[in-house]
């Protein structure tokens, strides 16, 4: 019997809707999946109209399978086989496959697609005569036709005919890098991760801006959040991560602005550091994880009052999310150990114990008045240090890393 040699099929999903721009998301999608299965030998990445093909050496298909989980961009995808156009090739490679799996007490159907219309016989007759084939060679096969067990997907098209009996559920979204690039402020919690993933689900390209104040705040708290960037390599490849000092501007405002307008003041002075950001790395847009009303700083009133200092476009994709969705998508995506680790931020350091959660933009002014506004934008952005977060290329990388916490 001959030997079988799949290949990977993606499928496109969403992409399918982009027209004429269509080839532009699909080149990048194909861009991104060569880069998360960097390693594993000799690969080829087609992408065409409907679906991209991944060929590669059958020993690192369960690898490559495992990586594209975190792909976005994708609907999903299966190791196809393709065999001859006709229903004896046909038959005999769904037969071959099947006899791999285990099939006691398991249920099955046949799913036919015929693109080509020329083919001898139309889906249903494929279907009933692929079905008795299998049930002729194993007994104790049954047919479901609703959520079975098994489901043999069968394409015939115009140059071969394509066999599967695996579909992975991709990650959706678009591929990260379609919708340009935005300056995600990370704090080392659990929502500014979150926030961070949910915009490169999006296509959004990101850069990691942590806000740091030592002596207040340690080494770790750093590292904590070059941990999380760490995890968001995973769905879009290396990240750029950007540490602003910020402890001149916290002194300064927690000496001369009143205990109620502390956190009001400090986040309208990081949207002016991150006005300046967004202008020297050529980014889009600021994204957040605020969530309404989850703390002070959050109320409507709030965000408007520090909003107003923002001269670029803030995306926030946890606005209406409560804690405990965001909570659960970050033990989805793994960050959530990492962001609980006891290691505070600067935000959290100077938190006064009752901040205005109505503050006035008026007032807001006042303060600001006694305040080197400019100087302490100017040192903060003059001070940046930037790094390079490598991408996380396997799930053992971040078992390895899930060790060390």
């Amino acid at each position: 019997m001959e030997t079988l040699k799949p290949y990977i099929l993606v499928r496109y999903g969403e992409l399918s809707t982009k027209g004429k721009n269509k080839r532009r998301f699909t080149q990048q999608l194909a861009k991104n999946i060569k880069r998360q299965i960097d390693g594993l030998g000799d690969t080829i990445v087609r992408a065409g109209h409907d679906y991209l093909e991944i060929h590669l050496d059958e020993s690192h298909i369960s690898e490559a399978l495992e990586r594209l989980k975190s792909v976005f961009g994708i609907q999903s995808y299966s190791p196809v086989y393709k065999v001859k156009k006709n229903m004896a090739a046909i038959e005999a490679t769904v037969l071959q496959l099947l006899e791999t799996e285990d099939l006691i007490g398991q249920t099955f159907r046949i799913a036919t697609k015929r693109a080509d219309h020329t083919f001898s016989l139309d889906t249903n007759a494929i279907n009933r005569k692929l079905g008795q084939a299998v049930v002729d060679r194993f007994k104790g096969l049954k047919v479901q036709l609703k959520k079975p067990d098994i489901t043999v997907k069968v394409e015939i098209r115009e140059e071969a005919a394509l066999i599967t009996t695996k579909v992975y559920l991709g990650a959706g979204g678009l591929p990260v890098g379609t919708s340009g690039r935005a300056l995600l402020m990370l704090s080392g919690g659990i929502d500014s991760v979150v926030a961070g993933y949910l915009a490169m689900k999006r296509g959004i390209e990101i850069e990691a801006v942590h806000f740091a104040s030592p002596p207040y705040t340690s080494p770790q708290a750093v590292q904590k959040a070059k941990d999380l960037t760490k995890i968001l390599t995973k769905f879009g490849g290396d990240i750029q991560f950007i540490t602003v000092p910020f402890t001149k501007t916290q002194e300064e405002i927690k000496e001369k602005i009143p205990e109620g307008y502390l956190m009001t003041i400090t986040r309208r002075m990081m949207f002016r550091v991150m006005n300046d950001l967004c202008a020297e790395r050529e980014a889009l847009a600021i994204v957040t994880g605020e969530s309404i009303g989850q703390v002070a700083s959050q109320t409507l009133m709030s965000l408007d009052v520090i909003n107003a200092m923002a001269t670029y476009p803030v995306i926030r994709p946890l606005i209406t999310y409560d804690k405990l969705e965001i909570i659960q998508l970050a033990k989805d995506i793994g960050s959530f150990a990492i962001s609980i680790l006891p290691y505070e931020d600067c935000c959290t350091v100077f938190a006064p114990p009752a901040p205005k959660t109505k503050p006035k933009s008026e007032k807001c002014d006042y303060y600001e008045e006694s305040i080197a506004v400019s100087e302490r934008v100017d040192d903060s952005v003059k001070g940046i240090l930037v790094e390079n977060i490598k991408t996380v290329g396997s799930q053992t990388e971040l078992e390895e890393m899930d060790d060390l916490l």
